[in-house]
């Protein structure tokens, strides 16, 4: 598992612990980002971590299809040491 920001179909955005089996996929210890509170948008929040106007709803284990993801970033783990 590691941390990434995944963005799924609809606008969903959501950060967690990512791990995939077969075609189903899984956030753990995650949260939905309703506002991203940066100036240089997610690829600033994957490398610097949550900002200070940054908004994270904590969310329980989100499961998904593989199909339904447009993009992955990956995340510093230092900068999101804290869960969001």
């Amino acid at each position: 598992m590691s941390k990434q920001i995944v963005i799924l179909q609809r606008g969903w955005v959501v950060v967690g612990d990512f791990s995939q089996s077969g075609s189903e996929c899984s956030i753990k210890d995650g949260a939905v980002v309703r506002r991203w509170g940066t100036s240089k948008g997610l690829g600033e929040l994957a490398v610097e971590g949550p900002q200070p106007n940054t908004v994270l709803d904590p969310i329980p284990l989100m499961k998904f299809h593989e199909l339904t993801i447009v993009a992955r970033l990956e995340c510093n783990s230092n900068a999101w040491s804290v869960k969001p």
